[in-house]
């Protein structure tokens, strides 16, 4: 090739390099896919009940009733809710109607009270109301009262959960597993502990019959996998302990499925999809392959397992099966019965929902199936989208089948839409409720929402005449011991959210109760007989939602719907999730961007929320402590409204915080600079005193704030970094201005080094003639001069806080060079100048753009600005590609074009095969997590949830399928190399 033409091929290639770059930039901003639209929230009217006088109901003297355990149990419950002063009697007469039928009519007189039914289950259930209305403190419903829902059911409460402190104390525990019986199972055989078994029963009976006082009719009881022998199938070997131990399980657990069936409750075993032991993913891997979720076959062995189930405990109604979450979150370490996420494309779910209805109808027995999706997969959106649900849906209208949706468009959050999905479907529906609200500091904070559940339920019962029912979460949702130590029936101030649990059963049965009267009656349940304290709560509860939706969100990014990375993000990211106060820059940047024209207002809410907790303090402060039934719950519901003041301050200085950085490296502004700053110090203050105050409390657990604290570090250093940038650039152009000019300025100490550098970079095919002058020590200052610009470039990236990134990055520059270097041989020296001058050319760019606001500021325009990040990523990817071509180039000139590319391929392959090998043996998950906790890019919480590389569907071989193609790029660069030395040598 003519030296002429060389400089136009150069161009040539820059151009082919930029597009390419181009190109690159586009699938980015595609994947990441930032964009938002307007949301239908639906807004809550709360209102305050007016005062009422106590109704004290009558001592029952008689009671003829139907004989049976369920009508007793029933009778009982009234005998101890109804003690007054004066007396009645009530007579109770059932037909013998569908069992189904809860209808009931209340007559007589105050003194002598009837109940008429078509059914047992009418009669009973008017007993259960009579004894509702004593507790509650109101009339008794004289007339004829139906149920609108007939299927209200529980989870299970936290019947089988140990209240041990030294199980929450630490408060990082973020398992979702509840541990439930783990003191009844045992590890080795007889496998059940009958002491621990007895205690677990009287537990799981006092939930039950409270349950049915409260007006539902179903329980949800984890498990399934436990349970299944798959005799018959193979799937276990003789004298597999799974068997002797399922066996052991049902024998320990069927009498109390049997309980609460005896008691007219359906019992349905919970379980995720997929749930496995190792033996019989084993049995999967032989007889299918794998994990086949699309074949039939595959969930015949589960419907086998079914069979065999309900034969042995006739008492079970079902199974309830969530697909949407799975995997070690769930599971109980050291326990061989887990679950993965193995159900994620449309044809595995028609699969598995055909074969499980399919074995329901021939069984008698029901599949309920949660929609509930976190966006993995091509199922990810089933939970929001009517086109997934009807995709994955239609067609499949199975009597059997019950789709179970959660009430939000998204997760258990505020600020949320009601879901559309539940306004359409032919299948059976029910609609999802949760008390102990996981997001909303699990119900540590008042927190009624009866407004919210009422326009939820009276929407979709108007819009889809398929919707039968509801499934309130008393105590389950996120992890166990994260939180407080509130476990329902057992352990702190679980009274305070069993306000939702009420609100939802009675809503469920009567749609157009006023929710401001249930909470009324709640309060005259669990508080105070006395009228002005019970409106003093009612108030309290009325502002609830205020302080939460204006406390724990920021509202103008709360208030629309935000998509990134093809999922949905919850409108409360900034605390992601339960109690980790995030510091990552992806979240907070876009939450700034979302929020900018807003911003008075997103910072605004967090003092309007500690305005309104005060308040509240007020109101309940002025009540009497003699006017509760118990002072210690008083003094528990004003210690709550101390700590949701103490959180709120917390939480109110870091949005001023975080939301002032992102305008500092939005506007380079001094102002916003400041403000951050002064928002900082008032953050520490507040966060020192939180801590102080909470730290090792059970009840109230401090704020998790390890990512807030790496985000502080790592804006401290932003400004330092902006200015170590600035010198450092300004050093590097200087470089490089000596190195264009060099041949004029050669008596400058570098300059003759400067020279072959910038000629090396800009045209390798000069690269052998830049380096021939050059001394020993200036061939050393060749390497060192490059490799200080390249360490301390990535270094003020990474705030010089990530060595993981470093390690990685700078590795990768070494073996790339080493590499080359070895299949160079005597052309060494040029190739080093190339990929060091090179290097020079990515160094100058990246220092430009740290320049401005430090690695925030890079990172703040990489999230929310696309033609800064379009038009940076063209220029870096050329750039970077512009090492390989330049390298090869290079090498072209001393060892002739097929051994050049050879050299290149075995550079490019050794270093996708050393760190890709180097990755997977660490593992992707956890190199990811350490690489993301030391960068700040994306939610600290990822890992500690589902896992960064299942929530963005990220392989867990990737590393492998990398270093394999390293071995083939390596084994096809020694053939081009090697095989071209053996003709010459020929």
């Amino acid at each position: 090739m003519s030296r002429a033409r060389r400089p136009v091929l150069a161009a040539v290639a820059a151009v082919v390099l930029l597009g390419l770059g181009a190109g690159v930039s586009v699938v980015l901003t595609d994947a990441l896919g930032i964009r938002t639209e307007s949301s239908d929230i639906p807004v809550e009217s709360p209102g305050v009940a007016s005062e009422q006088p106590t109704v004290i109901a009558p001592t029952f003297t008689a009671i003829e009733a139907p004989a049976g355990a369920r009508m007793d149990l029933a009778v009982a419950e009234l005998r101890d809710a109804a003690a007054g002063p004066t007396t009645a009697t009530l007579s109770v007469t059932a037909g013998d109607g569908d069992p189904a039928v809860e209808t009931y009519t209340l007559s007589g007189t105050a003194t002598a009270l009837s109940i008429t039914a078509e059914s047992l289950t009418g009669a009973v259930r008017g007993v259960y109301d009579l004894a509702a209305a004593a507790r509650d403190g109101r009339e008794f419903e004289f007339g004829t009262v139906e149920s609108e829902l007939p299927l209200r059911m529980v989870d299970l409460g936290a019947v089988g959960v140990d209240a041990d402190p030294a199980q929450w104390v630490d408060g990082t525990d973020y398992s979702h597993n509840s541990r439930a019986f783990e003191r009844v199972i045992l590890a080795d055989a007889p496998y059940i502990d009958e002491d621990a078994l007895a205690e677990a029963t009287a537990d799981f009976e006092l939930f039950v019959q409270h349950a049915l006082a409260e007006g539902y009719t179903a329980v949800a009881v984890p498990g399934l996998i436990e349970y299944l022998t798959f005799d018959g199938l193979g799937v276990y070997d003789e004298g597999d302990d799974h068997i002797a131990r399922a066996e052991a399980m049902r024998a320990a657990f069927g009498p109390l499925w049997q309980y609460a069936h005896d008691l007219c409750m359906r019992v349905y075993l919970r379980t995720d999809m997929l749930t496995l032991t190792t033996p019989l993913e084993r049995y999967f891997d032989e007889r299918f392959g794998g994990l086949d979720t699309e074949n039939p076959e595959f969930w015949s062995v589960y419907a086998s397992g079914l069979d065999e189930l309900y034969a042995a405990a006739p008492s079970l109604d079902g199974v309830l099966i969530r697909i949407g979450e799975a995997g070690r979150v769930y599971d109980l370490p050291g326990w061989d019965y887990y679950s993965k996420l193995g159900v994620t494309t449309t044809p595995a779910v028609r699969a598995m929902l055909t074969s499980l209805t399919d074995q329901a109808e021939a069984t008698g027995r029901e599949v309920i199936f949660r929609s509930w999706t976190v966006g993995v997969g091509d199922v990810g959106d089933l939970h929001t989208s009517p086109d997934s649900y009807a995709a994955v849906l239609d067609g499949i209208d199975s009597p059997a089948l019950i789709v179970s949706t959660k009430y939000t468009l998204g997760d258990f959050y505020s600020h949320l839409p009601l879901n559309t999905t539940l306004e359409g479907g032919d299948q059976r529906r029910i609609i999802e409720f949760q008390s102990r609200r996981e997001f909303e500091a699990f119900g540590a904070f008042p927190n009624d929402l009866g407004s919210l559940y009422q326009q939820a339920i009276q929407r979709f019962i108007a819009a889809n005449p398929n919707v039968e029912g509801i499934w309130t979460w008393t105590q389950d949702g996120g992890p166990w011991r994260a939180g407080p130590m509130t476990l329902e029936l057992k352990a702190g101030f679980w009274q305070l959210y069993e306000l939702n649990t009420e609100l939802a059963v009675r809503l469920a049965r009567d749609p157009s109760a006023d929710p401001a009267e249930l909470t009324a009656d709640w309060a005259r349940r669990w508080f105070s007989d006395d009228p002005a304290t019970v409106r003093a709560i009612g108030e309290v509860m009325a502002q609830s939602r205020a302080a939460i939706t204006d406390g724990l969100y920021i509202g103008p990014y709360a208030d629309r719907r935000v998509f990134a990375i093809g999922l949905e993000p919850p409108p409360m990211m900034w605390i992601f999730e339960w109690d980790i106060l995030t510091g990552d820059s992806a979240v907070l940047d876009v939450i700034y961007a979302v929020s900018r024209d807003d911003l008075d207002e997103a910072i605004a809410g967090g003092q309007r929320a500690l305005d309104t907790v005060e308040s509240m303090q007020s109101v309940l402060e002025s009540t009497d402590a003699a006017a509760w039934k118990d002072p210690a719950l008083r003094d528990a519901f004003l210690a709550t409204l101390d700590y949701q003041r103490s959180t709120f301050e917390v939480l109110a200085d870091y949005r001023t915080m975080v939301l002032r950085q992102a305008q500092w490296h939005d506007t380079g502004s001094a102002e916003a600079y400041t403000q951050w700053a002064a928002a900082r110090d008032a953050f520490r203050a507040s966060a020192d005193a939180h801590l102080a105050e909470y730290s090792g409390s059970v009840d109230y657990p401090p704020l998790n704030l390890e990512a807030a604290d790496l985000g502080i570090a790592r804006a401290d250093r932003d400004l330092a970094m902006a200015w170590a940038a600035r010198v450092g650039l300004a050093l590097v152009v200087l470089w490089l201005v000596l190195g264009m000019l060099g041949s004029r300025l050669r008596r400058v100490p570098g300059a003759a080094v400067a020279r072959a550098l910038w000629l090396a970079a800009t045209r390798p095919w000069r690269a052998a003639e830049a380096v021939a002058p050059l001394t020993r020590a200036q061939r050393v200052a060749l390497v060192a001069v490059p490799g200080a610009a390249l360490v301390g470039s990535r270094g003020i990236l990474t705030w010089f806080e990530a060595p993981a990134h470093l390690l990685v990055s700078l590795a990768s520059w070494l073996v790339f060079a080493v590499v080359l270097v070895l299949a160079a041989r005597r052309a060494v020296w040029p190739i080093v100048a190339v990929v060091a001058g090179a290097a020079m050319l990515r160094v100058a760019l990246l220092l430009a753009v740290l320049t401005p606001t430090g690695p925030g500021g890079y990172w703040f325009g990489f999230w929310t600005d696309p033609v800064a990040r379009s038009v940076y990523i063209t220029i870096a990817f050329a750039l970077f590609a512009w090492v390989i071509v330049a390298a090869g180039w290079a090498l072209s000139t001393q060892v002739g074009a097929r051994r050049a590319i050879g050299a290149v391929l075995l550079a490019v392959g050794a270093v996708l095969a050393v760190m890709g090998a180097f990755v997977g043996l660490l593992g992707a998950e956890q190199a990811l997590t350490v690489w993301n906790d030391q960068l700040g890019l994306l939610p600290w919480g990822l890992s500690r949830i589902l896992g960064i590389t299942v929530y963005l569907e990220i392989p867990a071989d990737t590393p492998w399928f990398a270093a394999a193609l390293g071995a083939v790029l390596l084994a096809a660069g020694a053939l081009l190399a090697f095989v071209r030395r053996r003709a010459r040598a020929s």
